[in-house]
């Protein structure tokens, strides 16, 4: 059988008296796009840190790539791609220097560097745009660049942070095609959204309201349980029942 790609086991984390993240319990399986729902303040990116290995949880277990997130957050850090919802590429850099430098931080060679900026810059259609500024880019090029960049060593599970944040609904499918191509090679995709049309693309979605995951499922199955028509109307459920 194989292993999931992320399992936690009530995994907390706390800020003084304040639980931003309250005893989560769920597995993601390989290759698997899990949406990561939760209004802002839910504990969502409180969450995603703790299994990139970039915050230490309070209590609970998890393991992230086989790998224990107290103990070997570098070897976690080595097989996952991340992608935050801040633009993160260098915007004095070119293009081609964005690509260069992130490939050389995943420790690629340099004969691999070569070979993967040419490939990343003609499967975006961007060898007009090698030399450019990265602040020259319009938003929707900017972000389906940094996701490119985020998988350039070949990840085994790639995070992204709301990732579509402020670019409009076709370069949001277009966005969503590229997160499909590397879902079909096995990648899994991690991803928050608070897009809720965006959750009808993943496999299996949680929803977390104040720190504890209320609802874990496929969204047809959410729809079913909870009598909506949309993802929209499980959310409105959810967040209602909270007050």
């Amino acid at each position: 059988m194989t292993q999931p790609a992320i399992i936690t086991n009530v995994l907390t984390k706390r800020f003084g008296d304040f639980i931003a993240t309250n005893a989560i319990t769920f597995e993601v399986a390989q290759g698997e796009i899990f949406g990561f729902l939760g209004a802002n303040g839910a504990g969502k990116t409180t969450a995603m840190r703790m299994l990139c290995g970039l915050l230490k949880p309070s209590s609970g277990e998890a393991r992230v790539a086989g790998f224990d997130i107290y103990t070997q957050t570098e070897k976690i850090k080595q097989r996952i791609g991340y992608m935050s919802q801040k633009f993160s590429l260098y915007e004095d850099l070119t293009v081609k220097e964005n690509i260069r430098f992130y490939a050389g931080i995943y420790g690629l060679s340099n004969q691999q560097i070569r070979e993967k900026t040419a490939g990343l810059l003609a499967k975006l259609r961007m060898e007009d745009e090698a030399d450019k500024l990265v602040s020259a880019l319009p938003l929707g090029w900017k972000q389906k660049l940094s996701f490119s960049i985020a998988v350039i060593h070949e990840p085994s599970i790639v995070f992204l942070d709301e990732p579509t944040g402020g670019v409009d609904p076709i370069t949001r499918r277009q966005f969503w095609d590229l997160i499909y191509e590397s879902a079909s090679k096995g990648v899994t995709i991690f991803v928050t959204t608070h897009y809720m049309d965006e959750a009808e693309y993943c496999n299996r979605i949680s929803i977390m309201v104040d720190g504890k995951i209320r609802a874990l499922d496929t969204p047809a199955a959410l729809k079913q349980q909870f009598g909506a028509a949309t993802m929209n109307d499980v959310f409105l459920q959810l967040a209602r029942a909270k007050s």
